[in-house]
């Protein structure tokens, strides 16, 4: 399914991730519904298509998308719902300070963190779900840039630079008590070193923050059965 939009929608399974947080050494599971994520990282081209800028450093159409901060990825989730005809899946304050998540809507969202693994993951326990160099553009393969979408092998379940070429934003709030409003990034950039690049790896920033090696993919939820 791709809404007439040009984004690629992968099913994801039913599962349960087992999330770890290395400076709390803390580990907790977490049931993960069946839902939709999109098979790459959101392209430079379709953000031009949907919000008609191209923030990023690196031009290209088949580049992700970086340069862009939580809350434009919000916003940008919700112009491509509208775009599609489905229900934007967040509500934003006038004044763009606050958000809320309308979990039944099947519009465009960022994944949780917990999708996001699981996702990943693919089935997979180990740190990848394949040889890095295989499956991802990090520091030691990269040349030194940001790379087109899709270049490395897939995971089990068809979707691509899970790990490496761009940081993806997600809903979470990271540590609330420790770091406020910091939402977790996962899955390591085209610049980072291979120990960053692993299925299980937390990274935290400020919505506001943005960087040539943050970018985002979408994900849907699934209507709920009657």
């Amino acid at each position: 399914m791709d809404g007439g939009s040009g984004i690629e929608m992968v099913a994801v399974p039913p599962g349960r991730v087992t999330l770890s947080d290395r400076r709390t050494q803390r580990g907790w599971a977490v049931d993960v519904a069946p839902f939709r994520m999109a098979a790459f990282p959101v392209t430079q081209s379709l953000y031009a298509q949907v919000t008609g800028v191209r923030p990023s450093t690196a031009q290209g159409d088949r580049l992700p998308v970086e340069g862009v901060s939580w809350w434009d990825a919000v916003r940008f989730c919700n112009a491509l719902s509208s775009r599609e005809g489905l229900t934007p899946a967040y509500r934003l304050s006038p004044d763009d300070e606050t958000v809320e998540w309308d979990a039944s809507a099947e519009g465009h969202r960022l994944p949780t963190e917990a999708e996001w693994e699981h996702a990943c993951r693919a089935g997979t326990t180990g740190p990848r779900y394949g040889p890095l160099d295989d499956v991802a553009w990090y520091g030691d393969n990269s040349e030194g840039r940001i790379r087109p979408v899709g270049g490395k092998r897939p995971n089990a379940w068809g979707l691509y630079d899970m790990l490496g070429n761009v940081w993806d934003w997600c809903w979470d709030v990271y540590d609330a008590e420790v770091y406020g409003t910091y939402r977790v990034l996962r899955g390591g950039g085209w610049s980072d070193e291979h120990w960053s690049c692993r299925a299980s790896v937390r990274r935290r920033s400020h919505p506001t923050f943005r960087i040539d090696d943050v970018g985002f993919r979408t994900a849907c939820s699934l209507p709920a059965r009657l």
